[in-house]
């Protein structure tokens, strides 16, 4: 049984994917970007479920999520999850 957001989920994940960013692109539009490794110095992965991860911020415990595009693999758009 597919999940409720399967199918929006899948059609961000194509569109980003279909035009992926350059680094400084995505920072004009979304402001701080990660690359795999930045991200896991600065955040736990806790979860993915493409085009979005689940992420614990390590310098304070805040749980939020990132965006990312494929290739080249950048994450941005940490928005913290409040209230949970």
């Amino acid at each position: 049984m597919a999940e409720a957001t399967e199918g929006i989920r899948r059609q961000m994940l194509s569109e980003i994917n279909a035009r992926p960013g350059s680094r400084e692109a995505l920072e004009a539009e979304h402001g701080q970007v990660w690359d795999t490794g930045q991200l896991t110095s600065e955040f736990e992965v806790i979860g993915i479920k493409a085009p979005f991860a689940k992420v614990r911020r390590l310098s304070d415990g805040v749980v939020g999520s990132v965006m990312f595009q494929h290739s080249p693999r950048y994450f941005f758009g940490f928005e913290e999850h409040k209230g949970r």
